[in-house]
């Protein structure tokens, strides 16, 4: 028969029973503290971001389209489209590469024929904009996807300029346009395009380079920039988006940009990184949009975080959010929470927009205290 333990010791015994459940209910709160905690403070921060003043640099018009002003547009202009409905249209915004999306793209351009079209899709932009507290915008506009379909170029650029003239207007908006040239198409054409922009030069403030990577490397387009350069304007090119990091050093050292678009695939040259740094030329990032078409696989692998840590000057941007999920907010926001982006990560990003944006220095320097001020009163 075994020996009884004193009632002594199963008294002890219960006490360190309960001590142990009592020190497991502590790690669980502990635990579930922090977690509430992380909610808490990403809520809090998706709240700071929606109110925050903000400056977009990388947004394609055409990619502003929403399936229903691109039916709307559709049946004004008598254009069957190959969706039959919005929801087949969005169906389709399943990509794998940048190509399936282009094609999606090209597509929807149809439907732009007229200077109310253009209005119209930048007004409803514009509108989206200024209900998400954007101060500025530079946006894209691709002249020669238009004019080769014979929509008369006037018509093109005077519907948008009309809709940002009128954003500056009713809400002190700071605008800029850019023209992207195509990298599928040849130098010539767009020397062709540079001439048909000239009446109008003083109402552009860059030229940017967009179409699919590859195989269209930066150096087709060296005499391009340099006229664009002497022209007066500001200059920029995708690179490193689908391309290699060689693209983003050949975009700086032979078309001599001012800021890169995407340029995320930096990353795979730490030199490289390095220098981006030293010479703080900024980088357009698109978060959602690169997650979209596969250069991450989800938005917790981006480097967008590392880069910022290597002193890189990231700008977070929405590209063509009608197609990739979101507009500036949700940019912001889903990348923060994905990321873990401390507060003066955002303001950094935020701040970086301001800086790398092509306005006039008091214009600037404005729009930064407006950012202070909300960020750091």
């Amino acid at each position: 028969m075994p020996a009884l333990r004193p009632r002594r010791d199963r008294r002890n015994r219960r006490k360190r029973t309960s001590a142990g459940r009592n020190l497991e209910l502590k790690r669980h709160y502990r635990k579930s503290k922090l977690h509430t905690t992380n909610q808490n403070t990403s809520s809090s921060l998706r709240s700071r971001i929606a109110g925050m003043p903000k400056t977009e640099l990388h947004m394609h018009l055409e990619g502003s389209l929403e399936a229903d002003l691109m039916f709307r547009l559709a049946r004004r202009n008598k254009i069957e489209l190959r969706w039959k409905s919005e929801d087949e249209l969005r169906a389709a915004y399943k990509f794998s590469c940048l190509q399936d999306f282009l094609d999606v793209y090209y597509a929807g351009l149809t439907v732009l024929l007229t200077e109310q079209d253009f209005f119209d899709m930048t007004w409803a932009y514009l509108e989206t904009m200024h209900k998400e507290n954007v101060l500025h915008v530079e946006v894209f506009i691709s002249p020669q996807a238009h004019t080769r379909r014979n929509v008369p170029f006037e018509a093109m650029f005077e519907g948008i300029d009309g809709a940002l003239k009128q954003a500056q207007k009713q809400w002190d908006m700071t605008t800029g346009l850019i023209f992207g040239l195509q990298r599928q198409w040849s130098e010539e054409d767009a020397m062709a395009m540079f001439d048909q922009a000239r009446p109008v030069a003083d109402r552009i403030v860059g030229i940017g380079l967009g179409g699919p990577e590859l195989p269209n490397p930066p150096s087709k387009f060296v005499h391009a920039f340099e006229r664009a350069r002497a022209e007066g304007w500001k200059t920029m090119a995708h690179a490193g988006e689908e391309g290699p990091a060689s693209y983003v050093a050949d975009t700086v050292d032979l078309l001599k940009v001012d800021r890169i678009d995407h340029g995320v695939r930096c990353a795979d040259d730490p030199a490289l990184v390095a220098r981006l740094a030293k010479l703080r030329i900024p980088l357009t990032v698109c978060p959602l949009s690169n997650v979209e078409l596969k250069v991450f696989p989800t938005l917790k692998d981006h480097n967008l975080k590392t880069l910022l840590r290597a002193g890189v000057a990231v700008t977070i941007n929405s590209d063509d959010p009608s197609y990739f999920g979101g507009y500036m907010n949700e940019n912001f926001s889903a990348t923060q929470e994905a990321l873990d982006l401390t507060a003066d990560d955002v303001y950094t990003i935020a701040r970086n927009g301001f800086e790398a944006a092509f306005l006039p220095a008091d214009v600037k320097a404005r729009h930064i205290a407006a950012l202070d001020a909300y960020w750091k009163p």
